[in-house]
């Protein structure tokens, strides 16, 4: 079973709330709203969506919803390929949640952000890819670093305490003390818990740093590491579960 969240941002406050959840079972589709959407509908008005318009119903289609497949590249384009590169997928394995899963799935006219679930991998490890946010407000020096940084370079977790924005930002950094991203906030609370854990088991790695003209969201690729205790779930705060109470919780094995 494959997974994904739906995170929307409120243009207003910017707060960012994960309000749906996308399984995939090989055969078949299935949406379903989570308790976020019902906080952000408390705390910023949040209405249900056009193709989604009642909270509690579980959409199902043997076709990925109009919502997300929006968010992939056509395959006919000139520039599918590079693409398909930028993100690290092996050509074989471009499925559509796959592509979703790695890029995020974000599109300038919305505000609207995908992300993956994660499971054990096959040495029973926690691992994620993500591009690191907020590259564009960095500094030319730091986006210069970008750029000279070595896949499997090691990077590092900072706490950002004095953010106004968000105290519990985690600043990715590298061991000559240059800031080159966030770690994505969708991550955060659970990377808190994974270093609660054991830290020094927590480790980020270069995956890919994309070449000029890639577009700065996808300039670089880091995959995240971490032991996977018996009892850590992943998004398992209540925000993450569905609002429809006799189907899957958030976390589901494969």
């Amino acid at each position: 079973m494959k997974t994904l969240f739906l995170a929307w941002q409120d243009p207003k406050s910017r707060a960012w709330f994960p309000i749906g959840r996308l399984t995939f079972d090989d055969i078949k589709y299935q949406f379903v709203y989570t308790y976020g959407a019902r906080e952000a509908q408390v705390k910023c008005g949040f209405q249900p969506l056009i193709s989604f318009p009642d909270l509690k119903e579980v959409y199902t289609s043997i076709e990925l919803f109009p919502l997300f497949s929006n968010r992939l590249m056509r395959r006919s384009r000139p520039d599918y390929k590079n693409y398909i590169e930028w993100l690290n997928i092996p050509q074989h394995e471009d499925e559509p949640i796959t592509i979703l899963a790695r890029s995020g799935g974000r599109k300038t006219t919305d505000n609207f952000e995908v992300f993956p679930c994660p499971e054990p991998d096959d040495n029973g490890l926690y691992h994620i890819h993500f591009f690191a946010h907020g590259v564009r407000h960095f500094p030319a020096c730091a986006i210069e670093r970008i750029n000279q940084l070595q896949t499997g370079e090691l990077l590092y977790l900072a706490n950002e305490f004095q953010n106004p924005h968000d105290p519990r930002a985690l600043l990715l950094c590298t061991e000559d003390h240059y800031m080159v991203g966030y770690c994505p906030r969708y991550i955060v609370d659970d990377v808190f818990k994974l270093k609660n854990q054991n830290s020094e088991l927590v480790k980020v790695y270069v995956e890919r740093v994309n070449p000029v003209p890639t577009p700065l969201q996808l300039r670089l690729l880091c995959n995240m590491t971490a032991e996977w205790h018996e009892d850590f779930r992943p998004f398992s705060s209540r925000e993450y579960q569905p609002l429809v109470a006799d189907i899957p919780v958030a976390y589901v094995s494969s």
